[in-house]
């Protein structure tokens, strides 16, 4: 095995405890900072958003601190054929109507995240780390990145993911476990999520590659820290923990159903983007994740007005509730304490 530890000492990183990346508005400057500043390294979200948005929250943290990454959506879109998708759109109008929003109209849209130009953004402005979510990246863009000079770094959620990485060159593996909130990085989500606990997994991939891994899913509180590291990762990732720390940019809507909600469990679905994510339930998840069809990034786009709208409205029944097994433990602290605490009682 490869001396994993000089993965972090080259990052500057101290803390066994970092700062996940969660798209969408949760992951700001100000918490990618704080991580830093708490001997942990947090990852700037550049999933939805431009290429000059990021460049710009990028010069943030530079201003700040050297300890960050970026995290970047890697093209692997599951495609919709138009009366699919026109059905689904057709079944979710309704839900839109209090709104003003006609979502039986909506266009299909598919895109690729701007994925060129972040990637020639961070080969022509490199950070120090990259890591990559949805599947693997291109070769060229492997090769870019890396001649760059960063740490590049893949989510998968299984051993033969994780083989995949390794034979394409990566440096190390975020490992993500269905408990986690949000978006699974699966390369496949046309296939169910296997269920099986963050450390099995971490084990599992341990044995399959060697590779440095950071463990992700589901961590609720120190326990859950140190299972996985017993299990043979080098660090975790907390996502869903930060989700009301100080520095947080969730709408206040979801921060109130995280303590509304507090009780209710969370199912994967993909009823609001056509993409296996975890959320806690409610009336739309229980509404709509039966006949939701694949379909990403069309059904992101699809809802995504409505899923806005009823945030600005406190409406928490028709948002996207992103959580992951562990919300129940969620409190409002800084981002500092949130990790440095876990760390500490690890």
């Amino acid at each position: 095995m490869q001396d994993d530890g000089l993965v972090l000492s080259k990052l500057g990183v101290e803390l066994p405890v970092l700062a996940a990346p969660m798209a969408g508005g949760p992951t700001t400057p100000a918490m990618v900072i704080a991580a830093a500043r708490a001997g942990s390294l947090g990852f700037l979200a550049a999933g939805y958003k431009s290429a000059d948005a990021l460049a710009e929250q990028i010069a943030t943290v530079r201003a700040a601190t050297s300890t960050f990454g970026v995290n970047l959506f890697a093209p692997n879109p599951v495609s919709i054929d138009g009366d699919a998708f026109s059905r689904y759109a057709e079944a979710v109008a309704g839900e839109g109507q209090e709104y003003g929003l006609d979502l039986s109209a909506a266009p299909l849209v598919e895109d690729d995240d701007d994925w060129l130009a972040k990637v020639e953004l961070l080969t022509s402005d490199p950070v120090p780390v990259v890591t990559f979510t949805f599947g693997l990246p291109d070769t060229d863009a492997i090769r870019r990145l890396r001649r760059a000079g960063s740490v590049l770094i893949q989510t998968v959620t299984s051993p033969e993911e994780a083989a995949l990485a390794a034979a394409a060159g990566l440096d190390a593996l975020a490992v993500q476990s269905p408990d986690a909130g949000g978006h699974s990085g699966t390369f496949t989500p046309e296939r169910p999520v296997r269920e099986r606990t963050l450390p099995d997994l971490v084990r599992d991939v341990r044995r399959a590659v060697d590779l440095p891994v950071f463990a992700a899913g589901g961590i609720a509180d120190a326990g859950d820290v140190t299972a996985a590291l017993h299990a043979g990762a080098l660090a975790t990732l907390v996502g869903t923990l930060l989700l009301r720390s100080d520095e947080s940019g969730l709408s206040t809507t979801h921060q109130a159903a995280l303590v509304d909600k507090q009780d209710v469990a969370t199912t994967l679905t993909r009823a609001f983007t056509g993409r296996p994510a975890r959320a806690i339930r409610n009336a739309f998840v229980d509404c709509y994740s039966d006949i939701a069809p694949l379909g990403y990034p069309a059904l992101h786009h699809l809802t995504s007005a409505l899923r806005k709208a009823a945030a600005a409205a406190g409406d928490q029944e028709r948002v996207h509730l992103w959580a992951g097994t562990g919300h129940g433990a969620v409190r409002a602290a800084s981002t500092e304490e949130i990790l440095t605490d876990l760390a500490a009682r690890a």
